[in-house]
């Protein structure tokens, strides 16, 4: 294995560019690491790339678990072995500070070559003219084409899927199972997720919770309104619709859960770290459940193999789950290794050595080739994050990857507003009179 150079990127307070989304982690230390990767391409640009022995190296970023983070740089030594001229400086954190740091870069005109791309985030980048278009020289036919369509911005391919995922609840079963009570299932309600907290309060230690406080949980949040009939909260063409008595209805509900105990209090509720081994409240046992994301699981059986288990969300008068693709490779506007850039997507998308490696590290493989190749190789966790999409597919809300200008709204303003209500420091009416107000500078 090749020296590697790898800069762990640290926690940022999270502002700019984040909305609906996964994974988190901390600690503003680097090391750094030169890794390589190559294999064999598909496309046009890939074949190019293989026969030019010109070194390059390929700064490359990504966000997620230790999961994720292994099995990435493997592939990036692979890939390397197979074209020895294409070296990396892989850059990986978790979610927290992730969009800060790459919007910081981006702005100076020095974001990483490869860049992993949240939906939420890809109007933003797109319009500022700060991605290349991927329309030509990377294979996407063996990809559905709405999950291909969901990179492009103006009608131009600006990012490559790289996993289906679903919305879901992600539960510990083993420790449900002791408790005795009745465990979550596919097709439950609102009422019966509540319920479902209080009959595991009852049964808990003092200082363990059944339910995450999801007060400033705009993804949640989100999921609440749409599942009783009243759209997004900020529609996908950029339309304020924060509807006052859904939430208060919710804020309220998250007030009771705090009095009784079923949700941490706000001191602990805010240290939660999505997908860190050591700060998620899940992976620590605080909590029991939490909504997630189906590719984040790998990240979630690498701490408790075997413990966790997916349901569907709650539904209202509707269902409130929708698919998303996982996240993209995207290549910075301002790379001058755009095609070795595209060689590398294109092999990582589409080369079965690539999946043995990945799995489903970012998700269901989009290629319906790879995906075909992998089944029978994959775990019972990696069938889970499938029978998630299966289950959530014929009912899924439509998906809205955030309005161009609004993801520091949707981001930091919900979240910072909601945790005012959280401590007490204001009602749930006067957080909705902030969230108008805050909402003007965006419309």
């Amino acid at each position: 294995m090749m020296n590697k150079q790898i800069k762990r990127w640290g926690l940022l307070t999270v502002t700019a560019l984040t909305a609906v989304s996964l994974t988190a982690c901390g600690g503003n230390t680097a090391t750094s690491t030169k890794t390589g990767a190559s294999a064999q391409p598909s496309s046009g640009a890939a074949a190019t790339a293989a026969v030019d022995n010109k070194p390059v190296k390929l700064r490359i970023v990504w966000w997620g678990s230790q999961a994720r983070h292994d099995a990435t740089l493997k592939a990036l030594d692979a890939y390397t072995k197979k074209h020895p001229n294409v070296t990396f400086e892989p850059e990986f954190s978790g979610f927290d500070g992730y969009a800060d740091k790459l919007a910081t870069q981006a702005a100076a005109k020095n974001a990483p070559d490869v860049i992993q791309m949240d939906p939420a985030w890809l109007a933003e980048y797109s319009g500022r003219n700060q991605l290349v278009d991927l329309s030509k020289g990377i294979n996407t036919a063996d990809i559905d084409k709405s999950l291909v369509d969901s990179g492009k911005y103006k009608d131009k391919l600006y990012a490559i899927p790289l996993g289906n995922n679903a919305t879901g609840m992600l539960f510990n079963k083993n420790a449900v199972d002791k408790l005795g009570i009745t465990p979550p299932a596919n097709g439950w309600t609102w009422d019966q997720y509540f319920q479902f907290g209080r009959d595991a309060k009852a049964k808990l230690e003092k200082d363990k919770y059944a339910l995450m406080d999801a007060t400033s949980d705009y993804t949640v949040y989100s999921s609440y309104q749409i599942s009783q009939g009243k759209g997004y909260p900020v529609t996908v063409d950029g339309k304020f619709n924060l509807d006052k008595d859904t939430y208060l209805t919710y804020a309220k509900k998250y007030a009771d859960l705090r009095k009784e105990g079923v949700v941490p209090p706000p001191d602990i509720a805010t240290t939660d770290k999505e997908s860190d081994a050591k700060m998620d409240l899940m992976n620590n046992d605080t909590v029991l459940i939490k909504r997630s994301f189906a590719a984040l699981l790998p990240g979630y059986e690498g701490v408790k193999p075997g413990a966790y288990k997916f349901v569907t969300q709650p539904k209202g008068a509707q269902a409130s789950g929708f698919l998303k693709p996982s996240m993209f490779w995207s290549i910075s506007a301002d790379s001058k290794n755009i095609e070795a850039s595209k060689a590398f997507i294109d092999w990582f998308v589409n080369d079965t050595e690539a999946a043995d490696i990945l799995t489903t590290t970012r998700g269901v493989p989009v290629s319906k080739k790879v995906l075909e190749y992998l089944t029978p190789k994959l775990t019972p966790a990696d069938k889970q994050q499938i029978e998630l999409i299966k289950n959530v597919a014929p009912d899924a809300q439509p998906f809205n990857p955030g309005a161009k200008g609004w993801s520091n709204y949707t981001a930091k303003d919900f979240k910072d507003i909601g945790e005012k209500v959280m401590f007490g420091k204001i009602t749930p009416e006067a957080a909705y009179d902030e969230l108008v107000k805050k909402a003007k500078d965006y419309q």
